[in-house]
Formats: structure tokens, C-alpha cells, sequence
């Protein structure tokens, strides 16, 4: 495998590892969920195949660590090459846990983590917006003190797992004038009082709400960190993942070429197969350098992170610009070349072309990255 010749034989392996369970094991239970609900069969057999023991790493002394970025790479492109409806549970487990594991009290921590690893759980990572998408120090989801804890008031959209997840990590406005740095993190059970949501229904089905925050309380004990430093924890959650959303971009790109590439081989007209055309042929050799160039970049971005160089924002903005873009490109190449059955409801590029869309908004969209890049470009050497 020359495209994952810079990889070593433990990541290569996990890489193997995860297409072959999502293909085998994790693809037809996806198919039995229900569209834009957890399927918490799903969650569960992530964690009885070992994926879910991955992202949530077991210390020698119990205690939970997190995840490699390159790991969470080869887990994301593995899953997406043969399920992305696995992709995302998995995705969406760690993104909603990840804030209480790296900034919970040990209480919480010990209540949600084990649960969450297990897929006995799930969770949501609650930041957006109706009026606060990208930029974030727009929030107005307010927190307000009350005796031991605070009240939560305000709405969420585009809520990972909601209405549904069982533990939110919630960012609300503490200090309103202070913008991104008067933001505080919550850990915020499903069942708390006031709080209510409904499901969303988007291009691509995945469990996706919006959340009613009615005087929630939320006790001291719940903050993820301290007061007024909950951007810090948003950023830390987002920086080791945004990577991986290139990743996931690059098995879905991955998935479609090796279908367009069956499909030239296979299908003849005028008396050739499709793959003996240039036409045809340059196409997919575009799309091949693409998605390894972008693959690279992504695991370019991971290894840096995990290397502790910081800050990585713009590795991980050219990562996600890069990989996400290519994969939209990918999707549209394939269903060029396979023609209108390619369209048709069921067909692997049919669901891909709903999927590959959200990539490029969610976590950052592309605008936002450019934004991120050129500011580096242009940034005071000082």
C-alpha cells in the first residue's frame, strides 16, 4: 500500500483495522438505524470491537487519556471507507466527551467517561448558535449564577446526538461583555429540568438537534474548567479534532474513487471500457493526487499536534480547507463518471454526495480556514 507507505505497521494496521470492522460488522447495523436518531446499537458494537477503547486510552492506573491526533486520523478514514454512519458516532462520542474528560471535576469524570467508552452513553458537544455559528464570542446562551450552580437560558443548534445525547458539554456566556473570553463550559445531563430539544432533519440523516435551555441548573461541580475560560476548552476539544475531520473527508474521497475506478474498468461503450478513454482516465488520476495530497496534509497537521507544536491552527485549517474540498470534488468525479445510476437512492455515491456536503461548514468552514491561513501568512514576525 505505496499511499500509506509513510505510515508504520501499528497505524497501518489500525487503519486496516477499522475499515474491516466498519465493513463487516458496523455497516449493517448502521443500515438498521433509524435516520437522524442514535442508534445506540451502533455505539455499542464501537465499543465491543475495540474502536471506542481507542479514542478513550486506559491509563495503567485506571484513569482515562486521550486519543493520538494521527490515531484519531486513521480511525475516522478507516470507519469512513466503509461506513460513515460509524465515522460519525465514533466522531461524535469523543467530540461531545472530550471536554469533560480534559476538564471535568473527578466526580464527573468517574460518573460519564466509563459509560461514554463503553457506548452505554452518549454525548453532545453543544457550542453553535441560531445567530452564533463561527463566530463564537457571539454566543447567547447565558449562564447566570444561582446559589451553588448556575441557570442556563438560551438556545443551541446543530447539536451533535441532540435531542438525544444523555450528557451535553454546553458553552454559555458568564461575563456577556467580555466576548470569547467570558465563555464557561458545562457538563449538563439530558435529564436536567427546562432543558428540552427537537431533532433537525438535514441533507445527510445523522442524530442532529436543537436544544431549549428554560432556567437549567447546572451545579458548581458541572463546570469544565473554570469560569470565563470555557473558550480555552472548546479550542483544545476542536484543535485535536479538527484534523480528523480532514480525515474522515479523505476515506469518504477514498471510498468514491475506488468505486469510480471498478466502474471504469467494468463498464464499456463504443467498443472499450470507460477507463480506456483519457477523458476518463486523467479524471481519476487528478482525483488520486488529490486525495493523497490531502491525506498527507492531514496526517502532516496530526503528527504535529501530537509532537506538542504549538499552535497548530493553520496546519489543521490547510488539513481541513484542503481535505474536505477534495473530498466534494472526489464525490462529483465518481458520479461523472458512473452516470445517472450513480444518483440513484441507495447508491453508495448517492449517500456520499449527501455526506460529503456538511464537511466543509461544520468545525470550522472552509471561508473560516482560509481566514485562519491567511492570518498566519500575513501575521507579525514579532
Amino acid at each position: 500500500m505505496t499511499t500509506y507507505a509513510h505510515l508504520s505497521e501499528p497505524e497501518l494496521e489500525l487503519l486496516r483495522r477499522a475499515e474491516t470492522v466498519a465493513a463487516q460488522r458496523l455497516a449493517p447495523i448502521a443500515a438498521a438505524g433509524e435516520p437522524g436518531r442514535i442508534n445506540r446499537t451502533l455505539l455499542a458494537a464501537l465499543a465491543e470491537h475495540g474502536l471506542l477503547d481507542e479514542v478513550f486510552r486506559r491509563d495503567p492506573d485506571g484513569g482515562y487519556r486521550s486519543v493520538s491526533a494521527t490515531a484519531l486520523c486513521l480511525l475516522r478514514e478507516g470507519l469512513a471507507r466503509s461506513s460513515t454512519e460509524a465515522e460519525t458516532a465514533l466522531a461524535l462520542q469523543g467530540l461531545g466527551a472530550y471536554p469533560i474528560l480534559g476538564a471535568g471535576t473527578p466526580e464527573v469524570i468517574a460518573e460519564w467517561i466509563p459509560r461514554l467508552a463503553a457506548g452505554q452513553a452518549a454525548a453532545g458537544f453543544a457550542l453553535t448558535e441560531p445567530e452564533a455559528g463561527s463566530d463564537v464570542a457571539a454566543l447567547t446562551l447565558t449562564a447566570t449564577p444561582d446559589e451553588a450552580g448556575f441557570r442556563l437560558r438560551g438556545e443551541k443548534i446543530y447539536i451533535s446526538n441532540a435531542p438525544d445525547a444523555d450528557i451535553y458539554s454546553v458553552f454559555a456566556k458568564t461575563s456577556p461583555d467580555a466576548g470569547s473570553r467570558g465563555i464557561t463550559a458545562f457538563a449538563v445531563p439530558r435529564e436536567s429540568a427546562g432543558l428540552s430539544g427537537q431533532p433537525l432533519h438535514l441533507l445527510s440523516p445523522h442524530p442532529i438537534g436543537r436544544l431549549v435551555f428554560d432556567g437549567v441548573f447546572v451545579p458548581r461541580s458541572h463546570v469544565l474548567g473554570e469560569v470565563d475560560r470555557g473558550m480555552g476548552v472548546a479550542m483544545r476539544t476542536l484543535d485535536l479534532f479538527r484534523p480528523s475531520v480532514g480525515a474522515f473527508a479523505v476515506g469518504m474521497a477514498q471510498a468514491a474513487l475506488d468505486s469510480a475506478v471498478e466502474h471504469a474498468k467494468r463498464r464499456r461503450g463504443f467498443g472499450r471500457t470507460l477507463g480506456e478513454f483519457q477523458a476518463v482516465s486523467h479524471q481519476l488520476a487528478e482525483v488520486a493526487t488529490r486525495i493523497q495530497a490531502a491525506r498527507l496534509l492531514v496526517h502532516s497537521a496530526a503528527r504535529a499536534y501530537d509532537a506538542g507544536i504549538r499552535p497548530t491552527g493553520q496546519a489543521a485549517a490547510m488539513a481541513k480547507l484542503f481535505a474536505t474540498e477534495t473530498a466534494q470534488f472526489a464525490v462529483d468525479t465518481a458520479i461523472q463518471v458512473h452516470g445517472a445510476r450513480a444518483l440513484e437512492q441507495g447508491h453508495l455515491l448517492e449517500h456520499l454526495y449527501r455526506e460529503v456536503r456538511a464537511p466543509r461548514i461544520y468545525e470550522g468552514a472552509s471561508e473560516i480556514q482560509r481566514e485562519i491561513i491567511s492570518r498566519w501568512l500575513l501575521r507579525d514576525p514579532g
